[in-house]
């Protein structure tokens, strides 16, 4: 029987909060100050490609016409406009994050359903969507394996699930690179040209929280500790991991 105490994807980080619960109050604070320069700042980092990768991934491992999807985590909704393109007129795409400030710039963008909410207890019916996506913010919620009964709780039988990271790669001189870059290359960006300390402080805080994620290995276990069935994990360009999973047809 799996373990029922809380799983946290990440340590506590003293110099951003020094308790589990400072880090909600903390990692909200810095998300709604950041909201109307973190599309800009992301692009920059990921040299335009995101968007792309966002939607070959989707398109990858099932978003189809007329699916309901909800993106949790979704931020400025990148993930989740590209799947109300993908799903049309006759499906739906939800943006659920617990920021408004973010939730405002989704909207504003263009993306027509956005909902206030975390991943540990979704407003949602039961057996409601047939996919179920997070992007890059594994990472904040409190515990995985509570947050993955909750994905298994709204998605439909057959249902799939698509968590989108980017893991900190084995090779040494590839992580120290990566972290340079990461955490002081981009932060800089973002305070030269954005002139936002808030975001270079934002920008920091990626890394570290990429750098101190628990390793994949208790991510996929906690996914079939949830419950969830063919699961597995695929690395491109040795960084980004999608996690792909499925609710089974009972």
């Amino acid at each position: 029987m799996p373990d029922s105490a809380p799983l946290p994807p990440l340590p506590v980080l003293p110099a951003y909060f020094h308790d589990e619960e400072s880090r909600r109050e903390r990692v909200s604070a810095m998300f709604d100050s950041t909201a109307q320069h973190y599309d800009w700042i992301t692009s920059v980092m990921s040299f335009g490609s995101g968007r792309w990768y966002r939607r070959d991934a989707l398109l990858r491992h099932g978003l189809a016409t007329s699916m309901r999807q909800l993106d949790v985590g979704a931020g400025t909704g990148v993930l989740a406009l590209t799947g109300q393109q993908i799903v049309g007129e006759s499906g739906l795409a939800v943006a659920l994050d617990p920021s408004q400030p973010m939730l405002d710039v989704a909207r504003r963008a263009g993306v027509r359903c956005v909902v206030p909410g975390r991943g540990e207890s979704l407003p949602c019916a039961d057996r409601s969507f047939d996919f179920l996506s997070m992007g890059y913010a594994l990472r904040h919620v409190r515990d995985l394996r509570g947050t993955f009964v909750e994905y298994l709780r709204v998605l439909r039988p057959g249902g799939k699930l698509l968590l989108l990271e980017i893991t900190s790669p084995p090779g040494r001189l590839h992580r120290a690179l990566l972290r340079f870059y990461m955490k002081h290359v981009v932060p800089t960006i973002a305070l030269i040209f954005r002139r936002s300390p808030q975001t270079r402080t934002l920008m920091r805080f990626y890394w570290d929280t990429i750098e101190n994620c628990v390793p994949p290995a208790i991510i996929l276990q906690a996914l079939a500790d949830a419950g969830f069935v063919d699961i597995e994990r695929q690395v491109t360009l040795g960084i980004f991991s999608e996690y792909v999973a499925r609710r089974s047809e009972r």
